[in-house]
């Protein structure tokens, strides 16, 4: 899809089927340097917005990245986390595709030339003193940054832009916040990246729904042999 800062058109790109943008969503990490317009990456957060958070609360914070300094920082952490989880990888036999591992590769030796990083981060925090931090807990909080996460990623796909989801530059909360100087308050989450695509959106190879689904206990498929 060819690049456009046209607001008409970058409108009727988001016309695009629900379908559509679903079917062929990827990971598009090769990304060229060339600016995204800032109108294009508002629009993106603000589709981004429509998803749903616990309580209604709203309570999400998009930090925009576009100043190759602060992306320096963080693709330090990026690296070091990539060579942490390769080693354990290694130790564990559970190393990436080769294909998916030099796509993750290319986007480290190039973190620097993203145009765009978008910090997913939450308000408030789900630790409460006093009590056990049950998994449960966990999971209630994270629930109301990934519907806008996923939103956003959607936005992107249907404008045309090539976005991809890490957390490998978080590698260290505490590290994350002083780069990006967010308050005790708020909570990075994850990053986007977004760029116009050397590569393209396309269908993927996926199990078929029946291999996934269980009838109301685990292990009992009567539809497995359904295929796609």
């Amino acid at each position: 899809m060819i690049p456009t800062d046209d607001p008409s058109e970058v409108e009727t790109r988001l016309s695009m089927s629900i379908a559509e943008a679903m079917l062929t969503q990827r990971q598009l990490r090769r990304v060229k340097p060339d600016p995204i317009d800032d109108h294009i990456v508002m629009r993106c957060v603000e589709l981004a917005l429509e998803a749903p958070t616990g309580s209604n609360k709203q309570n999400w914070e998009f930090v925009i990245v576009k100043d190759r300094a602060v992306k320096a920082r963080l693709a330090a952490q990026y690296r070091l986390a990539w060579a942490l989880y390769r080693g354990l990888a290694r130790r564990r036999t559970e190393a990436q595709p080769p294909k998916i591992q030099k796509s993750v590769e290319w986007q480290i030796d190039h973190f620097e030339e993203i145009p765009v990083l978008v910090v997913c981060c939450l308000r408030g925090g789900y630790r409460v003193p006093f009590l056990p931090q049950l998994p449960i807990t966990a999971s209630s909080h994270y629930g109301s940054i990934y519907p806008s996460v996923q939103n956003l990623l959607l936005a992107a796909r249907c404008v045309g832009l090539g976005g991809a989801l890490i957390t490998m530059p978080l590698l260290s909360n505490a590290v994350a916040r002083h780069i990006l100087k967010l308050p005790l308050s708020v909570e990075p989450c994850c990053i986007v990246t977004l760029g116009w695509p050397k590569g393209h959106y396309g269908r993927k190879s996926r199990k078929s729904v029946g291999a996934v689904i269980h009838l109301d206990q685990y292990g009992q498929q009567p539809w497995r042999t359904l295929t796609r």
